[in-house]
């Protein structure tokens, strides 16, 4: 592999990385438009398991926003342990580790969720983006506050 091509593979690398980051805080930090610009347009699969599965971005963005959106509701996502391989020159798969940490902000009420998240992405004129993402939890952890 030419010194081109690993600065080019370490690139689409760190690019995927920030992409991912970038969806995890704009969740945090309710910032729709850029959660929306993370998907590609079009036909695309989010699948979370019980929240529902979208063949679009819009959809998805629009439960997002009806779910997450007020300021009772404070969102913690964290991911981890990437592991993401190159499939292709402008095709990747990526495998994340999310800690998620959920407070009703008026009743104290907290709700911990670990899982996996599975992806498919694309570099689509020069930018990547999700075109597949699902999500499956492995445990969570709920705790109702005392009055």
């Amino acid at each position: 592999m030419s010194l081109e091509q690993r600065l080019a593979r370490l690139e689409a690398l760190e690019a995927i990385r920030l992409l991912k980051h970038c969806y995890f805080n704009a969740c945090d930090l309710k910032e729709v438009e850029a959660i929306r610009a993370c998907f590609a347009e079009g036909a695309i699969v989010i699948d979370y398991g019980p929240l529902g599965t979208f063949g679009e971005r819009d959809s998805f963005v629009a439960l997002y926003q009806s779910m997450a959106c007020n300021e009772r509701v404070i969102d913690l996502h964290h991911g981890a342990n990437p592991e993401i391989e190159l499939t292709g020159e402008d095709e990747a798969l990526g495998r994340w580790a999310l800690y998620y940490f959920n407070l009703d902000a008026e009743t104290g009420a907290t709700r911990q969720l670990g899982g996996v998240y599975q992806d498919r992405y694309r570099c689509i004129d020069g930018a990547w983006k999700i075109v597949e993402t699902v999500f499956r939890a492995h445990s969570v952890v709920e705790s109702v506050a005392s009055n």
